[in-house]
C-alpha cells in the first residue's frame, strides 16, 4: 500500500477518484494542503480517525481538525452560524482561517475527543487537490502528516510511516513556506482570536470590529 501519486502528472479527476475510493473504504491518505502535508480520512469513520491519531502518537482526547469543501457544507455540521461567523467564512474561505465552533448535535462521529469538547476546528483549504477531493467526500478529519512534535512535512519524503499505514501519498512536490492558519473561536457570545497566523488581527477586525484577542 501507500502508493505514491504524482499530482503534477495525469488528470486530477483520476487522482481524486483514487483518494475517494480509499477514504470510503476506511483508509488514511496523505494529501497536500497550503504549506504542509496532512493525513486525511473520513470524519465519520471512527476506526479511521482512531488509526490516524495512533499513527501520529496523539495523546488521548486529541481532536482532529475537520476540513470541508465550502461554507455551505460547514453550515450542515456547525450549530451556530452567527452573522459574524458567516462574514468570516465569506471573506477568508477558502484559506488559512480555522474556526473553533460548536458542532451540530447528534453527529455520528468522534474526532478523537470522545465528543467531550463540544467544539470542532473547521476550515476550507485553498489547495486545488484538497478542494476537488472535498467536493466528492464531504467532511474529512485531518492532522499534520508527522508524529507529535515532529517537523512540519513540506515534502512527501518528510512523511515517515510504514507503507501499510496509508493507502496513498499524493505528491505535489515541495510545498511553499507560509504561516499557519489564524485560529478563531466563535459563537453567539462573540469572536475571539486564539492564534494570529496567516490572517492578521487587523484583517479580522476589518470584518468583525468587535473581535477580541485571547492573550497568552
Amino acid at each position: 500500500m501507500a502508493k505514491e501519486v504524482d499530482l503534477k502528472k495525469g488528470e486530477i479527476k483520476r487522482h481524486v477518484n483514487k483518494a475517494v475510493k480509499a477514504i470510503s473504504d476506511g483508509f488514511i491518505v496523505a494529501i497536500p494542503l497550503e504549506h504542509s502535508y496532512a493525513f486525511a480520512c473520513d470524519a465519520f469513520s471512527h476506526d479511521a480517525v482512531r488509526a490516524m491519531h495512533a499513527l501520529r502518537g496523539d495523546s488521548l482526547f486529541t481532536a482532529a481538525q475537520v476540513v470541508v469543501g465550502s461554507a455551505k457544507t460547514a453550515q450542515g455540521i456547525v450549530r451556530e452560524i452567527t452573522p459574524e461567523i458567516s462574514a468570516l467564512m465569506k471573506k477568508f474561505w477558502p484559506g488559512l482561517l480555522s474556526l473553533n465552533v460548536r458542532p451540530q448535535t447528534g453527529l455520528s462521529w468522534d474526532l478523537g475527543d470522545n465528543n467531550q469538547l463540544d467544539r470542532i476546528s473547521i476550515r476550507v483549504p485553498k489547495n486545488v487537490f484538497a478542494k476537488a477531493l472535498l467536493a466528492e467526500t464531504g467532511p474529512l478529519a485531518i492532522a499534520s502528516a508527522s508524529r507529535v512534535g515532529g517537523l512540519v512535512p513540506k515534502e512527501i519524503s518528510d512523511i515517515f510511516v510504514l507503507d501499510s499505514d496509508l493507502a496513498f501519498k499524493f505528491n505535489n512536490g515541495k510545498l511553499r513556506n507560509g504561516l499557519a492558519s489564524t485560529v478563531i473561536e466563535a459563537d453567539t457570545d462573540g469572536v475571539r482570536v486564539v492564534r494570529v497566523g496567516a490572517i492578521s488581527l487587523k484583517e479580522i477586525k476589518a470584518v468583525v470590529p468587535k473581535a477580541s484577542l485571547i492573550q497568552g
